[in-house]
């Protein structure tokens, strides 16, 4: 279905219900106690001096309310050179199955593009079989041949530390 959506830089205003979508997004992956930021941090993070991400809002053309967003960054490959990396797509589950996820698909696709990257990357949970058919609706690959490494708290201070 294609929806009648507009989508829009996201404002300082937005973050509230941006972040309300990140935690319905994370209790979606079985994962809300990974939650570690509040909605502060993600407002110093994306709206201070030097943003660490970009965050882009769908709402229906018929009201103003944000229904879905899809929070990106910029990373860069020794391979390839510039990637977007899109870290969350996220649509409130009451407006899913609206279109309202490709909109915010084609537009992360669009910014990539703009930026000169040479391909957008994302994540997605192996049993998430909805967004994997979505994102293999619109012509992209899912890949299980890389694992993602992580070192975090006191391993990665340690680390740090020479310890």
């Amino acid at each position: 279905m294609n929806a009648a959506g507009r989508i829009r830089e996201a404002t300082a205003g937005d973050v509230p219900k941006a972040y309300a979508l990140i935690r319905e997004l994370a209790e979606y992956e079985r994962a809300l106690d990974q939650v570690n930021i509040g909605e502060d941090t993600l407002l110093q993070d994306g709206f201070g001096p030097n943003p660490a991400y970009g965050l882009l809002v769908v709402e229906p053309a018929d009201r103003d309310e944000v229904v879905g967003v899809a929070l990106h960054y910029e990373k860069y490959s020794t391979w390839n050179g510039r990637c977007l990396f899109l870290e969350d797509l996220v649509v409130t589950e009451d407006e899913r199955g609206r279109g309202y996820g490709k909109l915010l698909f084609q537009a992360v696709a669009a910014e990539a593009v703009r930026r000169g990257c040479a391909y957008m990357q994302w994540q997605v949970l192996d049993w998430n079989t909805p967004a994997i058919e979505f994102y293999k609706s619109l012509d992209s690959e899912v890949s299980s041949e890389w694992l993602n490494g992580r070192l975090e708290g006191e391993a990665l201070r340690a680390l740090a530390q020479g310890s």
